[in-house]
């Protein structure tokens, strides 16, 4: 399962979903799908502009959790 690592980036930048939002552009419940992983899509734009704006790699932005059965 693909999830986010947007809530440690913004831990260590210490701003909120809003702050965030008022920065880049993108909606606040955009933001807040991608902070708790109910995304179902992610916008390559969005990618470029969160990886931008952190200044790191779509690889920074995302880990691959293995489910176990």
């Amino acid at each position: 399962m693909l999830k986010t690592r947007l809530h440690i980036l913004m831990a260590e930048k210490r701003i909120n979903q809003q702050e965030l939002s008022d920065a880049t552009g993108i909606g606040k419940n955009t933001i807040s799908r991608y902070f708790n992983d109910t995304y179902e899509k992610i916008n390559k734009k969005d990618i470029d502009i969160l990886c931008n704006f952190f200044k790191c790699t779509p690889n920074d932005l995302f880990e691959v959790e293995i489910e176990k059965k």
